[in-house]
């Protein structure tokens, strides 16, 4: 595969297609419903944007859809299949994410932690991997060529031999996204990837994603900067206190009287604003 394209495409006839749904998930911790009863429907080769304010729910669905915890209620089906809670074979089935609070292994270099998300593509056994014996060589150099091409891809062409502690914060991000790619999504979703960003990185991100889903991959992303979600995604989901507000095209969304008065609060004026700006915190 070329270090351009290095995810296949989406065939026309899949394009569209529903690759993932959640059906009434519920999630509850002791008396408290973090998440209650919400509907999610994500396309393949679609930008679908997740929002709400803090404390709405938004990280613990991600981790509904993801594997980290099991729903009280409610299914996941990704790519017609129920998806167990276990995050390994979430990962193995074709869906990766990355984190709000950045997870990266600080003393590995770039190319290390790229790595590491390529290993659960590879088939080398414990006693071949000890021993090093040809097929661990074989893919090992394999694993090496691809954590390079999605290096090269997310734009750290430079970057292969720095530790990922000694990057800039901007970087961090775009490595643990290439970490993501490198377990071959079909659909990837992003905790906050533009939290503490710059503008110029901010942009340098939605661009990104937007190569990321002319890929033919899908893509789900939490966001607090509104101007950022409603120029990237397709559609958008707010979240308010664990459900479903709305769901619709972003500018269905930012204009909804429901949408505003979650964010900013009822006023004599607030109705007239439009949703815009960011807000910092835990989702």
């Amino acid at each position: 595969m070329s270090a351009s394209h290095p995810v296949p495409d989406a065939t026309a006839a899949e394009a569209g297609s529903t690759i993932l749904s959640a059906e009434n998930v519920t999630m509850r911790f002791g008396g408290l419903t973090a998440v209650d009863s919400v509907n999610f429907r994500v396309a393949r080769g679609e930008i679908m944007g997740l929002i709400g304010p803090n404390g709405a729910g938004k990280t613990t669905f991600f981790n509904c859809l993801t594997g980290m915890y099991l729903p009280t209620a409610g299914q996941v089906v990704f790519d017609g299949a129920v998806l167990p809670p276990k995050p390994r074979k979430v990962v193995r089935a074709g869906m990766a994410r990355t984190f709000q609070n950045i997870r990266l292994f600080g003393n590995m270099t770039a190319l290390e932690n790229v790595m590491v998300g390529r290993y659960c593509r590879t088939t080398a056994g414990p006693f071949t991997s000890i021993i090093r014996g040809p097929k661990f060589r074989r893919e090992e150099a394999a694993v090496r060529a691809r954590a390079q091409e999605l290096l090269d891809f997310v734009g750290l062409p430079n970057a292969t031999e720095i530790l990922a502690r000694n990057l800039p914060y901007g970087d961090q991000r775009r490595l643990e996204i290439a970490r993501a790619l490198a377990t071959d999504p079909k659909l990837i979703l992003l905790d906050e990837p533009t939290a503490g960003m710059n503008p110029q990185e901010t942009r340098q991100a939605e661009e990104l994603i937007f190569k990321i889903r002319d890929l033919g991959l899908a893509v789900v992303v939490i966001e607090h900067d509104m101007r950022f979600i409603f120029n990237l995604c397709d559609r958008v989901l707010c979240l308010v206190q664990g459900r479903a507000l709305i769901e619709g095209t972003p500018t269905e969304v930012q204009s909804d009287p429901r949408v505003i008065e979650a964010y900013i609060g009822t006023g004599p004026e607030a109705s007239d604003e439009p949703v815009d700006g960011g807000e910092g915190g835990e989702s």
